[in-house]
């Protein structure tokens, strides 16, 4: 796996072997970024089943000021750190080896507590865990954790719908890639164009 664009461009990063980690493609990688380009600088970013990180890690290195990886699988969390180390990114961070509700939870209290919004919480469960795209989605469309205009992105695969609306959030954009597609939500304005 390789960094695609930014201060860490085809940089490697290591994966896990023998774990059924489904990586989110380099194409597909690279239609999410250029879909984000404008919104990334100095965002605050969300990578939920973050797996080797590679989301969040291109995020960063496409000037996104702070990521939080929230990764159940402990290995995958210590996957996400070395690869983090290996490229010498020391602030602006934070790995939590939770499961993806308890770590939006905490983040959503700590907000509640006077940290800033979100700009972008990018989600990618097993593609077979339905009750993880709608328990999360649930959540999301109750908490305050976006800032206004802000995007939940969901990967999933093609032939698996996901609701048109939860709670505030209202899907803007489908793109579909092969058998996958990016759902993208916000509670704010219905485009998703260019940042204000």
């Amino acid at each position: 796996m390789r960094i695609i664009a930014g201060t860490f461009r085809s940089r490697q990063l290591k994966s896990l072997k023998g774990l059924t980690l489904r990586p989110t493609s380099d194409r597909l990688r690279e239609t999410l970024f250029n879909v984000l380009q404008d919104r990334i600088a100095d965002s605050r970013f969300v990578d939920v089943f973050a797996g080797t990180g590679t989301i969040g890690i291109e995020a960063i290195s496409r000037g996104a000021k702070e990521v939080v990886f929230i990764e159940n699988h402990r290995p995958a969390a210590e996957l996400i750190r070395k690869n983090l180390e290996l490229l010498e990114i020391r602030s602006g961070l934070r790995v939590l080896p939770i499961d993806a509700l308890r770590g939006l939870q905490k983040l959503a209290t700590e907000q509640s507590a006077n940290s800033s919004a979100f700009d972008i919480i990018f989600l990618d469960p097993p593609y077979a865990a339905a009750h993880e795209y709608e328990q999360i989605l649930e959540f999301l469309g109750g908490a305050a954790l976006l800032n206004p205009g802000g995007l939940v992105i969901a990967e999933h695969r093609r032939s698996f719908d996901l609701p048109e609306a939860q709670g505030r959030l209202h899907a803007v954009r489908i793109l579909q890639q092969g058998d996958a597609s990016l759902t993208f939500y916000t509670s704010g304005p219905r485009e998703i164009g260019h940042s204000e």
